[in-house]
């Protein structure tokens, strides 16, 4: 994008720094890095050894030098930058990223990652936990032929790439044996990855197309539109907001359901396992035999909050889901949440900006979010009454 010289004059060095962190951050995508190369054949190690044996994972080698990224994150001249919020916003974008940093780099260094892996997702307060339990409670729906998982990975990917063509971006999409769900974004290549040997019920199908492409294409896409590259690349602490602004999109969307709901709150007791000092093992056995999850569902929630060391970012799908939910009964305005990878937390500064014409109105909308389409009235006692 080209930006208005009077923009440009009113703000010196704030576009100059941006496009250095664009340059410096382009490398700093943690999914990338964190999920095992040999997921499949720990699987049937761990299966033959009938739960008894931790997985060894290994991991992609880091192509950055990490120490040197850190010395020139922090040699950017932020006190350069006039305005007092615009400043503060972007130290706040400089430590959150070396914290990204210190994450990656540690990957597979067991405690190591996982205190890093605190400082930049956090881990489930008691309320979290009660949350979860309190979802955990409530009897199963009875399974319908849309949740029976009949579709191929090719099957799939038709889908998704008709589900696409209300939006007039870009679609690229791959398929993976090294991811730990059955789909996900890279948002620094615009790229869907899907798993390659799942098995997708129609619903989904759904809850990934809404989630996935709805949100997280969406904001990316909507990020490069942006004046300031910080928007594709991602505000401090946008996880929650965005893995929240996924989920909701499912509600909206009329595909949540009570399920994907526990689906969600086994994650958060999960990654609550780890604060307890739980092993891989200690966590299946939760799962599996005191929760009486299938041994694939445990495997691979156990596997995404281990992976790495003890990875946390899991537990902030369901707080950020009831965040947006409040927000959005509170009437507050879903697109300005939409314009990039943006945090709850500095929807003022988005506001901000727009004001100074350093922030557009978004491109794409995301169409679930025009009417709500949940007619589950458990779904939506559960999100009313969440603390």
């Amino acid at each position: 994008m080209t930006y208005p010289e009077t923009i440009v004059n009113t703000h010196p060095n704030l576009f100059k720094i941006d496009t250095n962190l664009n340059r410096l951050v382009k490398k700093i995508e943690l999914l990338n890095y964190i999920n095992p190369t040999n997921i499949e054949q720990e699987k049937r190690n761990f299966f033959s050894s009938k739960y008894n044996v931790n997985p060894s994972f290994h991991y992609r080698k880091i192509d950055f030098d990490a120490y040197k990224l850190q010395q020139e994150l922090f040699s950017q001249d932020i006190d350069s930058i006039k305005d007092e919020e615009t400043r503060a916003f972007y130290k706040d974008v400089i430590y959150d990223y070396s914290g990204l940093i210190e994450c990656i780099e540690t990957i597979g260094k067991g405690s190591k990652f996982y205190y890093n892996s605190l400082k930049s997702f956090g881990t489930p307060t008691e309320k979290d936990v009660e949350n979860a339990r309190f979802i955990l409670h409530y009897k199963d729906e009875v399974y319908n032929e849309e949740m029976f998982p009949v579709f191929n990975a090719t099957e799939a990917s038709q889908y998704f790439e008709e589900f696409t063509k209300r939006y007039d971006f870009p679609f690229k999409l791959k398929f993976s044996n090294k991811i730990s769900a059955a789909a996900m974004v890279q948002n620094n290549t615009q790229t869907m990855l899907l798993k390659k040997n799942h098995r997708f019920s129609a619903n989904q199908l759904k809850v990934l197309a809404n989630h996935e492409i709805g949100v997280h294409l969406v904001t990316t896409y909507n990020g490069m539109e942006q004046p300031l590259k910080i928007f594709k690349n991602g505000f401090p602490k946008n996880v929650e907001t965005q893995e929240g602004l996924a989920v909701f999109s499912e509600y909206m969307s009329g595909c949540l359901t009570l399920y994907r709901l526990k689906e969600l709150s086994y994650r958060v007791l999960a990654t609550d396992s780890l604060r307890k000092g739980f092993t891989f093992c200690d966590t299946f056995d939760l799962l599996h035999n005191q929760y009486k999850l299938n041994r694939e569902e445990a495997y691979n929630i156990t596997l995404r909050a281990h992976r790495g060391g003890g990875f946390t970012k899991d537990h902030l799908y369901l707080t950020g889901l009831k965040k947006i939910y409040d927000y959005y009964q509170a009437q507050g305005n879903l697109d300005n949440l939409l314009a990039g990878k943006v945090s709850l937390d500095q929807v003022d500064v988005v506001q901000k900006w727009q004001k100074e014409g350093l922030a557009e109105p978004i491109a794409y909308k995301n169409l679930a979010f025009d009417k709500n389409e949940n007619s589950n009235t458990t779904l939506e006692f559960i999100l009313q009454n969440l603390k």
